[in-house]
């Protein structure tokens, strides 16, 4: 990836949203893109139905309910798929279909594109040299220099990446010839179902390989699918996010990956001008095994799922559905936080479930073009180049693989990213935690996701507040990051209560260590606790610290909620009971003491539903009477 392509396309990418929002294609020429999910009832209409024969009566059915033509596309599981149409926008046509009483939600089935970092002054052009001098600075331990290091090295004494952990990389596809990659990848995905953006020729199949995503002048300003889009060369961005999380390592060639050893899962979902959510849904359902894309179903479904992409807005129910699905198989999601300069975090890093990753300069402060906000779950280095002034290198870029070609791939043009081809970015940031979560996952298989995710902010380090600089020529002191807003904020130092940039600054070898520990685990008997019936609260899958036994457990209520005044069994027992009095929450706490006398808690709040109107006066008088009635009846006959 230029730096010629970096800075273009940052530009850019603001100006075509920009120009997109306020002119946008003629009326003739809108084309609406919708993801819907019918209500289980109504998707049983055509159930017995060949796929592709049941999605285009669904389209034809909704049509006549909307009076609009729509167009059948992919489908996402047994109830939702694509809906596209011409002549109205996606947002009108999901509102408008979000209405009928057979749908269950229908949302815009955005564009979303590889998170490059944003035009920024401090990143000008410049020749080509080697570097960068301070190589992989950001896996090593941390020290005065480089605070935000994430001290893979250490972890890498603890636990090395293991072939029996897979990370899908969901992004632009990857160029499996690079030397780095070698013996790295498993049989991959392309979910693309446009060929325009695809770029090669066809639709979804089983070739993950980058053909790469360059956008002209003349696409971007033409009447058609690029119109507006980002104009740059080929980023070769999956190849990069793949080799920052596995390249192979320890053997000479090339660079290591933070979790060398461990199986990339090439998922492409992004071409030209980036990618749909319903490709990548897909792509995030079929890296977790849950999905068939093109006949093609995953035999080694993904613990990991890295997603170096993204756009602005809130996560929809598309997103929320499908994470729901994917973690309930054990799944770990993480996503990069974005590179609007401080904004708010995008999507679906902004989503539930998702570990979001915020950038980190060398210095331990919130790099400029990295967003922040609540979101973010923890945050790791992201690269800067602060000293740059047009012919110095690039100190602190994060190394990554790439092809030379400016389109497509080059024969024989394998190569590496360094001080002025650079890789810069929470695109970057994401797969090193990524490969964290790995190496965690190797280290105690049995951890949910979100165990994994407290082990990771459990081991975090705390933000720095004081040492940096914004560079020699700006005297402009360095700040403390505010809550986003519609102003861009740049450098700043992140607070250290987790609410703008998460946990902490990652370390790779204290959130191993932190898998270690007890989890306390509270199980509600029923999935939909009831008023008035015995409740078991369930603690016996709790694990115990690695190595150890648990050797007692003890029960305590928090916060009745007016509905809950104590336990109906013994509170030092794995499992006891509550009756709920009627509907609302309550929160219990279990207490677990290892074989060493270490204690280990946690609270869980319960929700408690109202329970069901029995009848009752005269309709049930009559409901009974009738009963009566058809069993004497009966009785006769």
């Amino acid at each position: 990836m230029s730096i010629r392509f970096v800075a273009a396309l940052g530009a850019l990418l603001v100006a075509a949203t920009a120009s997109a929002q306020a002119a946008g294609p003629p009326a003739s020429e809108t084309q609406a893109r919708v993801i819907v999910a019918l209500q289980a009832d109504a998707a049983g209409r055509e159930a017995a139905l060949a796929p592709a024969l049941r999605a285009q009566r669904r389209a034809e059915r909704l049509a006549a309910r909307t009076g609009h033509p729509l167009l059948a596309g992919r489908s996402l599981g047994d109830r939702q798929q694509v809906l596209r149409a011409q002549g109205i926008d996606s947002e009108a046509l999901a509102r408008r279909l979000a209405e009928l009483p057979e749908v269950e939600w229908a949302v815009p089935d955005h564009r979303r594109r590889p998170l490059f970092v944003p035009n920024d002054p401090l990143y000008p052009e410049a020749v080509r040299a080697r570097g960068p001098d301070a190589g992989q600075w950001y896996l090593r331990r941390p020290d005065d220099l480089y605070r935000s290091a994430a001290n893979l090295e250490a972890a890498w004494d603890r636990r090395r990446g293991s072939a029996g952990v897979v990370v899908a990389v969901i992004d632009t596809g990857v160029r499996p010839e690079h030397p780095d990659l070698n013996g790295v990848l498993l049989p991959g995905i392309d979910t693309i179902s446009d060929a325009a953006t695809a770029n090669d020729g066809d639709g979804p199949d089983g070739d993950p390989s980058d053909p790469g995503d360059w956008v002209t002048q003349a696409e971007s300003s033409a009447r058609g699918p690029f119109r507006n889009c980002p104009v740059g060369d080929s980023s070769w961005h999956g190849t990069q996010v793949a080799t920052i999380v596995g390249a192979a390592g320890n053997e000479g060639v090339g660079m290591a990956g933070a979790a060398f050893g461990v199986r990339v899962l090439p998922v492409r979902v992004l071409g030209k001008c980036g990618g749909f959510d319903s490709d990548i849904i897909a792509g995030m359902l079929w890296a977790a095994g849950l999905e068939t894309v093109a006949g093609i179903t995953n035999q080694r479904p993904a613990q990991v799922l890295n997603l170096s992409l993204g756009g602005g807005g809130a996560c929809t129910r598309a997103y929320e559905d499908a994470i729901a699905r994917i973690r309930a198989t054990g799944a770990v999601i993480v996503a990069a936080a974005g590179n609007e300069a401080g904004l708010a975090v995008g999507s679906p890093a902004n989503c539930t479930g998702v570990i979001g990753v915020g950038g980190l300069r060398h210095a331990g402060t919130k790099v400029g073009f990295s967003d922040l906000g609540p979101e973010i779950s923890i945050s790791a280095p992201g690269g800067n180049c602060v000293n740059i002034d047009g012919v110095n290198p690039c100190l602190y870029p994060i190394l990554a693989g790439i092809n030379s070609g400016n389109r497509g791939p080059v024969a024989g043009g394998s190569t590496w990213t360094d001080s002025f081809d650079i890789s810069v970015g929470t695109s970057f940031a994401a797969p090193i935690v990524s490969a964290t979560a790995a190496l965690v996952f190797a280290h105690r298989p049995e951890l949910t996701p979100d165990e994994i995710r407290s082990s990771l902010q459990a081991g975090a380090r705390a933000f720095p507040q004081t040492g940096a600089d914004n560079g020699p020529d700006d005297p402009t002191p360095v700040l403390a990051c505010q809550p986003p807003s519609a102003v861009e904020q740049l450098q700043c130092y992140c607070p250290n209560d987790g609410s703008l940039c998460g946990a902490g600054m990652l370390d790779a070898e204290a959130a191993v260590l932190a898998s270690e520990a007890a989890f306390v685990r509270i199980v509600a008997g029923s999935s939909r606790p009831v008023a008035g019936q015995p409740l078991t609260l369930d603690g016996g899958s709790s694990l115990p610290r690695l190595g150890g036994s648990i050797a007692a457990y003890r029960w305590a209520l928090v916060d009745g909620g007016g509905i809950v005044t104590g336990f109906t069994d013994a509170v030092q027992a794995a499992t006891t009971r509550v009756t709920p009095s009627g509907a609302g929450s309550f929160a219990v706490r279990l207490t677990v003491t290892d074989d060493l006398g270490q204690e280990r808690s946690s609270v869980s709040r319960i929700s408690v539903a109202a329970a069901p109107s029995t009848g009752g006066g005269a309709l049930g008088a009559g409901w009974l009477l009738a009963l009566a009635a058809a069993v004497l009846a009966l009785r006769r006959t």
